[in-house]
């Protein structure tokens, strides 16, 4: 207290459209331009508002997430690179659930050496939905920023238990899609926010000390005007019967391939026909286009004699990390990285934050 007076915690709230700014209208949802502000006046009638917080806001993006593009993320990632840090304790970037672990993944490479914490978060529903989890899922980043003060980029969403979950921006899956539930690599959060509103961490040596989350040095320089994120990354999952023929690239070619595994970090090996990677792998290196695998725990293990065959095709495995981080990952590299041999090492080896897992024996 000062004088009588409580002292107000500033924060910034990053409005980009998405379920939790959106109004329903009969059976269809759409964003709405007051409905992200609606966000924050139902928040100011909860029982958990917080009269110590200021909340300030911008909106660079209004839009489902669905819609997303890689032209939208360098708007965002703009937006908070031109905001004065100093004056607020925390970022909280409201998101649609869709492509939330995506945005997540691409703002902690982004802003890997932040120092304060950049948290995002998102509804199940629309706000005026009784089953909404959004305006509790606002509290909590509000909560966390708060209480943690932890420099970095976070998740909070409330699972269906109604506990309130802190993921790493790098460790995060796509929401389900039947229980629109988010699950992270080896079912692992950071933490979590208890019923004091204080934050705790799940001790695992997987997870890094709270105390370590100091900023580092970017390791890949970038100012709004030569930021540059590749769209000609193609995604292909793995399934019976994909047949490789179906993909001609005669006309247009991306520039790189992210292949899906099955989770033994393996894929269709035969040495040829058309539902083999093998031959595809040694078609796509003939047309200048890299194709890396992932996910896969650990390529230095034992692997089964198909993920031989792929390596020796051509492929190159991303280790240990999501797919979600590897595929924005690769857009970063192959947007901002023009040497070969550099990119390869930053997408490969160089853990950004902390999206390359420890393998446990």
């Amino acid at each position: 207290m000062s004088g009588g007076r409580l002292l107000m915690k500033r924060l910034l709230v990053i409005f980009t459209g998405g379920t939790i700014g959106s109004k329903a209208e009969g059976l269809a949802i759409n964003v709405s331009d007051s409905g992200s502000y609606t966000l924050l006046e139902e928040y100011r009638k909860q029982p958990f508002y917080r009269s110590d917080v200021q909340l300030d806001t911008i909106q660079p993006l209004n839009l489902l997430s669905e819609n997303l593009t890689p032209q939208d993320w360098s708007s965002l990632a703009s937006a908070i690179r031109e905001v004065d840090l100093r004056l607020y304790e925390g970022l909280i970037v409201t998101h649609g659930s869709d492509t939330l672990a995506y945005t997540a993944a691409m703002m902690s490479y982004l802003f890997a050496d932040i120092k304060v914490p950049l948290v995002l978060t998102a509804s199940n529903y629309p706000i005026a939905d009784e089953r909404s989890n959004g305006l509790r899922n606002l509290s909590s980043s509000i909560d966390f920023i708060v209480n943690a003060a932890l420099p970095g980029i976070f998740v909070v969403y409330e699972n269906n238990k109604g506990e309130p979950l802190v993921y790493l921006g790098t460790r995060i899956f796509q929401n389900e899609s039947f229980t629109d539930q988010f699950l992270s690599p080896y079912e692992l959060v950071y933490g979590k926010m208890a019923s004091d509103r204080t934050f705790q961490l799940v001790e695992d040596r997987r997870n890094p000390d709270p105390a370590s989350l100091t900023p580092s040095a970017s390791t890949l320089a970038w100012e709004p005007s030569t930021l540059k994120l590749e769209d000609g990354v193609l995604y292909i999952k793995p399934y019976p019967g994909l047949n490789y023929d179906l993909y001609d690239f005669s006309k247009k070619k991306p520039r790189v391939i992210l292949h899906d595994l099955h989770h033994s970090g393996t894929a269709n090996a035969l040495e040829s026909g058309p539902y083999s990677l093998t031959a595809f792998i040694e078609k796509i290196r003939k047309l200048g286009i890299d194709c890396y695998l992932c996910p896969i725990k650990n390529a230095s293990d034992a692997l089964y004699d198909s993920s031989h065959r792929l390596i020796d095709a051509g492929a190159r495995f991303i280790e240990n990390i999501s797919i979600e981080a590897a595929l924005t990952k690769l857009m970063l590299a192959y947007g901002m990285i023009a040497e070969d041999a550099a990119r390869d090492e930053f997408i490969r080896s160089e853990s950004i934050y902390y999206e390359k897992l420890e393998v446990l024996s």
